[in-house]
Order: structure tokens, then C-alpha cells, then sequence
């Protein structure tokens, strides 16, 4: 196969948003190298497993997927082709050399702080070499890094990922992120700009900024001056055609007053906000080494509504860490329940080899976890429809992101994240339109439409090629 003739790449992401921004930056990377996407992996001739260490059981679903693509490329080489595989992200961090012993298959093992080297990496593969490189590099990933071409950008659609911080250095008990994507880092403020600014002018209209622990974020100006999450928020806003800025995954202890201040003052930061604490119980947050207690995290919520009265929240929780007892868990209950989140992530502990919590007595029985995760997940269900309901009534700003599942009908995303669906032209793509709700489902609203001015001939041209695209 020689690097003039075209390759098909197919890549296979699992886990947390960060993976999915990563994966389009890989395909970024390998286009100038003649490889296009495929929607099936079984047209590919590279596939890459994006994967991620946080759900429990990831490295056996690997293994899994690595047995289905050993038998493919058996088939492949019958007919006298072949396939190339490799493992990327977090689960290839940790289990690099691992990966390569019981899956002999792969050719190429490579951490999240190293796919912008992946066409080197690759024609070393080519030329017979196994390849596992999951140092932690010192040059800047990002720099080495292609700008999408507009093209590509209007294919992904009206909303982007856009990573400005990785890694983290809080060292919670259950976490292996500080050991897979290494300590904080945060991208230099006109490196986020430049690639923000390449994005709006594609047509992306909203961006959730992602990070580890993203309100950490203390990116370097051009005048070498620390700026701050909310700071850039303020700057990001001030592109062109940059609508909406959300940001997610916030640890308590970095909610700053002036990233706060932010969330009071700009309009494009939306009022829906993810802050896990994990556990309610000061005893389970201690030995989770959260560094804060449950007191602690109410006054930051306190901080916060009082700077965004209309703020919808949403968290993180574990069930069943070491010792949880069910005085333990009715703690977690409560700050459900006090706390009114609109939607959450709910997670069974799990045992991540080489993290403190692995080695902690006291493993709560499988049952016991499940029985609690249920009454969780019902109860943080009951609030989610709660919330769908307060807004009937209401009119919101709706981003118009696609079109209907039934003719005649588009849908799109109100300022809290909602799924919103209405009767309406695709001519409306890419517009945010005032939208009276008029009735919720359970992971739904349906909206009317209340006024729209006619847009400028320019922009319903890039919302048709959008559009057309989606």
C-alpha cells in the first residue's frame, strides 16, 4: 500500500467526551495522509480503538473488540488483503505493553499524549514493527496537530468539543486519570482561540470546552499571563458566530469567583453546569480523597446559584466504594435530593488496578451496590422528569441542530441541554429561535416555535450545507 493510494480509517471511541474530541483530532492528523472515515469497520483498513479506563470492565470489552478485529484481518489475508489495528486512549496508557502479549493482532499501542505522532507511528507499524509508545512526551501535542479542513468541521455538525485542559492532580482513590492522561496541563489561551475561531468559521455554533478537571484551567496568554476558565469563557464569546459555551468535568474545589462571575455576566455561557461530588458522606469523601467535605460542596452550590439564580446542575456519584455503609449512602440521598440535580451520572464502584481504592478493605458486596444504585437512579430519574416539567410554559432560546425524525419536523438543544423537538423548515438549522414548550417527555420537550426573523441569504446557505451534512 503506498501513501498516495486512498486508505479507509474506522475508529471505535468508547468513554467520556474528551475521547470523542480525540478521536476526530486523530482522523485529523491521518487526512493529509490520504485515510477518509468509514461509518463500518469492516470497510477499514486502519481501525483504531479509542478506549477508556472509567467504565468498569473497559479492558475486557478491548479484548473483546481485539478478538472480532483478529478474526476480520484473518479473512482479510485469505483474500489477500489486510487490516491494521491499534488501541488508543486511556486503556492503552495503562496496559500498553499488556495489550500487545495477549493480543498478539495489534500493531500499534499508543496513550492519549501521543496521537498527533500516529502517522510516524503507523509506517513504523507498516515496516513490521510493534509499536507502543505511551510516554508521556514534553512537546505540545496540540501544535503538532493539523487544523480540520472546513469541510470536515461542517460534517461534525453545529456543536464541537474543544479540549483546553488535560490531566489531573487531585488524586481521587477510585481515579486512574492522573496515571493514564498524566498532571494538569492547560493549552495556551490563543491556541484555544485559533482553533475555536477555525470552528465558528466552519459554522459551529456552540462549544463545550473539555478538561479532566477543566475549571483548573490556567492557560498562558500571548503576554505570558495566567487567564482563568471564566476569563476565556469571556474571550471565546467574542468570536464571531460563537453562540453557546458550556464546559465539563469541574472539580468543587476550582469553582473561582471569577469563573462565577462569568456565569453571571455572559450571556453565551449556558446555565447548566456539571459538578460531581461523588459521595454525600464526609467519611466516604475523606477516604475518596476528594479533598472537600459535603458542607464544603453546598456552600459552593450556594456560590453558584446565587451568581445564576436559573443554574440547572448535574453530577457524578458512586455507589458501594469501600466502607459505604447505608448510613453512608443515605447522606448521598439527601444531597440528591437537597441539591435538586437535573440529571446525573451514576456509577457502581469499581476496582481500577493501581489506584489506592484497589487495595482498600471493606469491598461492598455486588448485590448490596446494585440494590443501591437503583433507588439512585430512581430517584435522580424522578428529578430529571421533574425538571423537563418546571419548564412547560416557559419560552427558551433553542439551537436548531438537524432535522426531524418525521417530515416537517426539526429539533434541537435548549440552554439546559434538553432535547427539544418541534413542527418547523430546515431553513432554521443553525439558528437560535425562541421556543415555547408545551409539553415534556421523559427524555424529551415539545416546542413551539413563537418567532423568527427571516436570516441573511449568507447564513441559510451555511445552514443548508450543514444541513446537509447531518
Amino acid at each position: 500500500m503506498t501513501e498516495h493510494t486512498p486508505k479507509k480509517l474506522f475508529i471505535k471511541t468508547y468513554g467520556c467526551q474528551m475521547n470523542v474530541y480525540d478521536s476526530d483530532r486523530m482522523a485529523d492528523a491521518l487526512a493529509p495522509h490520504g485515510y477518509e472515515p468509514v461509518q463500518v469497520m469492516e470497510d477499514a483498513d486502519l481501525v483504531v480503538l479509542n478506549t477508556c479506563h472509567i467504565r468498569e470492565k473497559a479492558s475486557e470489552k478491548v479484548f473483546s473488540e481485539l478478538g472480532r478485529l483478529r478474526d476480520l484481518r484473518e479473512e482479510r489475508r485469505a483474500n489477500g488483503q489486510d487490516l491494521m489495528i491499534g488501541v488508543a486512549g486511556c486503556v492503552a496508557q495503562a496496559e500498553g505493553d499488556e495489550i500487545v502479549r495477549r493480543a498478539p493482532a495489534v500493531d500499534l499501542v499508543f496513550g492519549p499524549q501521543s496521537y498527533h505522532r500516529l502517522p510516524e507511528l503507523i509506517a513504523r507499524a507498516h515496516n513490521g514493527a510493534k509499536v507502543v509508545d505511551t510516554d508521556f512526551p514534553e512537546e505540545d501535542k496540540f501544535e503538532h496537530l493539523p487544523a480540520a479542513k472546513k469541510e470536515v468541521t461542517l460534517a461534525r455538525g453545529l456543536t464541537a468539543f474543544l479540549t483546553v485542559q488535560e490531566g489531573c492532580d487531585k488524586f481521587c482513590s477510585f481515579c486512574v486519570v492522573p496515571y493514564t492522561r498524566g498532571s494538569e496541563v492547560s493549552r495556551p489561551v490563543e491556541q484555544v482561540l485559533r482553533e475555536a475561531r477555525n470552528l465558528a468559521e466552519a459554522g459551529v455554533r456552540e462549544l463545550t470546552l473539555l478538561g479532566q478537571n477543566v475549571n483548573a484551567y490556567h492557560g498562558l496568554d500571548a503576554r505570558g499571563r495566567s487567564v482563568g476558565l471564566g476569563e476565556l469563557c469571556a474571550r471565546l464569546a467574542e468570536i464571531p458566530g460563537i453562540a453557546r459555551i458550556r464546559y465539563t468535568t469541574s472539580h468543587p474545589l476550582d469553582m473561582t469567583d471569577e469563573l462565577l462571575e462569568a456565569h453571571r455576566d455572559l450571556e453565551a455561557l449556558m446555565p447548566y453546569l456539571h459538578l460531581p461530588i461523588q459521595a454525600g458522606s464526609d467519611r466516604i469523601l475523606k477516604a475518596m480523597n476528594r479533598r472537600h467535605t459535603r458542607a464544603d460542596y453546598m456552600r459552593v452550590i450556594e456560590r453558584i446559584m446565587a451568581a445564576r439564580p436559573d443554574m440547572a446542575l448535574s453530577g457524578d456519584f458512586i455507589v458501594g466504594f469501600p466502607g459505604e455503609t447505608d448510613a453512608d449512602f443515605e447522606e448521598t440521598m439527601q444531597v440528591v435530593k437537597d441539591v435538586g440535580y437535573a440529571s446525573a451520572y451514576t456509577f457502581k464502584y469499581s476496582i481500577r488496578p493501581g489506584t489506592p481504592g484497589a487495595s482498600m478493605d471493606d469491598q461492598v458486596a455486588e448485590a448490596k451496590k446494585t440494590e443501591r444504585l437503583q433507588r439512585l437512579n430512581d430517584q435522580i430519574n424522578a428529578q430529571m422528569h421533574a425538571f423537563h416539567r418546571s419548564v412547560v410554559g416557559r419560552t427558551l432560546p433553542v439551537l436548531i441542530e438537524k432535522a426531524g425524525r418525521q417530515p416537517g419536523q426539526i429539533g434541537g438543544r435548549s440552554p439546559y441541554l434538553q432535547a427539544v423537538h418541534m413542527d418547523g423548515p430546515t431553513r432554521l438549522i443553525g439558528q437560535i429561535i425562541p421556543v415555547e414548550i408545551v409539553e415534556a417527555r421523559n427524555n424529551s420537550l415539545i416546542g413551539k416555535i413563537v418567532t423568527v426573523a427571516e436570516p441573511n441569504p449568507a447564513s441559510v446557505i451555511e445552514s443548508q450545507a450543514i444541513a446537509a451534512h447531518i
